[in-house]
């Protein structure tokens, strides 16, 4: 089955054509956008000369003013990338486990029986958000009403909201409290008690090491499996021979899993940080300066991909960069997978057709280009 995920077309087309690269003023420093597929795996490779251990400046646009501390273990090289990362291998790997898989299309089977009660849904905070919020809370091991604290935090805990600042000093006071209980109790098997046990180079992890890893938990990849919810309902809704593709065979819901993560690559592009002078393909960045490897753009390589605007539920093979590549590779990689899996899943079994009643895009707005991002607001009728 094909389709436009949407009628915004690719922003990147004419510049990834034509030379690899764009410009881009970010905060006020020109950067070059990486834009090709091969470019871009191999930039994602080359930590030596494109680095990631810069403290705030790994996001595009950087975070110094919405945190104190370094987020872990992205804003890091190998070899101090892979020790920290194994830390966290024991929670991310979760939704590789039957209990989890359990869970996760139990809560989105919920989601639907609810949904489908309903005159309509607000997707994005009143379906999505809870989503992710309650799949959150089986991946670290907490009571699954913590999800309505995490719930109250929005979209994306940094920028759903005007003052970023003071939301991330929040987001740091809950986690200190969260750690601050854990280490009280040699019991706690959640997140916070792994990591205030945890050790790396035969020490314990300093509670700016804790808040590192636990503010990359609650702060990356919440908006993008949010995002990744909201439009993959809104092209099934526009789309209904696709829903239907998916009841023929539900077989093929593992390949358009990674179809729906191809096309609506919820983050556009990482920074890396170069620590000397360098030539990004004819374009120079002087030593400290960033450049940004851009995972949309190579997603849409027409090299690589045919007719990439389309949506080919089946399309394979599908070397798509949606999760970046590399050592960096995204470490929330499975649960994300698991919930949009167990969401198709659940409309599969349940819905006939759904109906958009309202649609207000999100938009990433830059001097050089204009994508978009998903939805503020998407409303929909369901029909069982």
């Amino acid at each position: 089955m094909t389709a436009k995920i949407n009628d915004h077309p690719d922003p990147f087309e004419d510049a990834r054509r034509a030379a690899g690269i764009l410009r881009c003023d970010f905060q006020g420093e020109s950067v070059p956008m990486i834009l090709r597929h091969e470019q871009v795996r191999q930039a994602a490779r080359d930590w030596k000369k494109f680095s990631s251990n810069a403290p705030f400046r790994v996001p595009i646009p950087s975070e110094e003013e919405v945190r104190s501390v370094r987020q872990l273990p992205v804003e890091t090289d190998p070899p101090e990338h892979g020790a920290y990362r194994k830390i966290m291998d024991p929670f991310f790997q979760r939704p590789k486990s039957p209990k989890m898989m359990c869970q996760v299309g139990q809560l989105t089977e919920e989601m639907v029986t609810w949904a489908l009660t309903q005159e309509e849904v607000e997707i994005v905070r009143s379906f999505a958000l809870p989503i992710q919020s309650r799949a959150m809370t089986y991946l670290l091991g907490v009571p699954e009403e913590e999800a309505q604290v995490w719930i109250q935090w929005g979209t994306h805990v940094f920028r759903d909201g005007k003052d970023g600042a003071q939301r991330g000093a929040g987001l740091e006071a809950y986690l200190n409290q969260k750690l601050d209980e854990a280490m009280a109790d040699p019991e706690d098997q959640s997140f916070f008690g792994a990591l205030v046990r945890a050790q790396i180079a035969d020490r314990k992890l300093n509670r700016e090491e804790q808040l590192g890893f636990a503010n990359l938990t609650f702060a990356g990849g919440r908006d993008t499996v949010i995002n990744s919810i909201s439009q993959t309902l809104h092209y099934l809704a526009c789309n209904p021979a696709s829903l239907a593709f998916l009841k023929e065979d539900p077989t093929r819901i593992t390949h358009a899993t990674e179809e729906f993560f191809r096309v609506i690559t919820p983050l556009t592009h990482i920074g890396r940080v170069c620590p000397a002078e360098t030539d990004v393909h004819g374009h120079g960045v002087p030593a400290g300066g960033r450049i940004s490897i851009c995972w949309a753009s190579a997603n849409y390589d027409d090299s690589v991909f045919e007719s990439p605007q389309e949506v080919q539920l089946d399309r394979k093979p599908n070397p798509h960069v949606a999760f970046g590549f590399g050592h960096h590779l995204c470490i929330g990689a499975a649960h994300a997978r698991l919930v949009i899996r167990s969401l198709l899943e659940a409309c599969v079994k349940q819905v006939a057709s759904m109906d958009v009643l309202e649609s207000l895009p999100a938009t990433e707005k830059e001097e050089a280009y204009e994508r978009h991002l998903g939805f503020k607001t998407l409303r929909i009728r369901w029909h069982r």
